[in-house]
């Protein structure tokens, strides 16, 4: 089904979107969003069986003569892997025009028994792998003055219990996203940062969360909704869209004001959940 957008269809047209974690989740709904409005889209990954599936969905989205898909392989924690795959999509697809810093990974675990491993491995694939796609980017970000998206999570800035790796992790990558608005903006390069809500349908979600815990989280949302993927999929194209020209250096909240009655219901009832294998979209 081809998302539904109020733009153009062809507001992306000959642009190219390199997306990590672009395989499932949230991150192959931004990508949807980009292949229907005419990008060429980039997706990166660590499997590349998931990749051609997601691969297979954006190429069907795609107009007459519109965007190219190229599912590329890589883990973000690898420097060089991620610097092969960034080239492999100028070559193939065209310089890049915008970065979406996607690739994540979580799980539940109180402070006092989080490993320095499970910390370092949070840390190491939001933090780490967001510069390392921004640092892999660079040149053809500068070539094209094109822009950089990082999704974030409210644990940048609401601290929540048993959350103390991802916290730290996403208030790094938004506190990189501010440092790259000041120092590339002389090359006219833009950066921003996502920050979701409880997004419907996601792996995140149904990991993070219970049919008990549901019900009341809902609830919490002043919006009295979830939000959708493509909710957070509409914001991204639009900060990539020239009608976010001079915005950069944001942290855009897509949380149905969610993180306004701050953490104390998930603290209450996150010791209800039980304890669960990471959950990575790095897909």
């Amino acid at each position: 089904m081809t998302p539904q957008t109020l733009l153009p269809p062809n507001l992306f047209a000959g642009r190219t979107a390199f997306i990590t974690g672009g395989g499932s989740g949230i991150n192959l709904g931004v990508a949807r969003h980009f292949a229907a409005l005419g990008a060429h889209v980039a997706i990166c990954g660590r499997t590349q069986a998931r990749l051609d599936d997601a691969a297979m969905q954006l190429r069907d989205l795609a107009t007459p003569g519109g965007g190219r898909v190229l599912p590329v392989v890589a883990d973000v924690r690898d420097p060089a892997a991620l610097a092969a795959a960034v080239e492999r999509t100028r070559q193939e697809l065209g310089p890049i025009d915008v970065l979406v810093a996607g690739a994540a990974g979580n799980f539940l675990c109180p402070a006092e028994q989080l490993s320095p491993n499970g910390f370092r491995t949070v840390i190491d694939i939001d933090l780490m792998g967001s510069f390392h796609a921004a640092r892999a980017a660079f040149d053809q970000l500068r070539e094209r003055q094109g822009c950089l998206i990082f999704i974030s999570a409210p644990q940048s800035f609401v601290p929540q219990a048993w959350q103390l790796h991802v916290g730290a992790a996403k208030a790094g990558v938004d506190n990189l996203m501010r440092n790259l608005a000041v120092e590339w903006g002389r090359f006219g390069i833009r950066a921003n940062s996502i920050v979701p809500g409880p997004i419907e349908g996601t792996e995140g979600l149904r990991r993070l969360s219970s049919p008990e815990v549901d019900e009341r989280a809902r609830a919490a949302v002043p919006l009295r909704r979830y939000g959708t993927v493509d909710d957070i999929a509409q914001a991204a194209v639009f900060l990539a869209s020239p009608m976010a020209a001079y915005v950069s250096g944001t942290v855009l909240l897509v949380d149905g004001g969610n993180s306004l009655v701050g953490s104390a219901l998930w603290n209450e009832t996150v010791k209800t959940l039980p304890l669960r294998n990471p959950v990575e979209s790095q897909s």
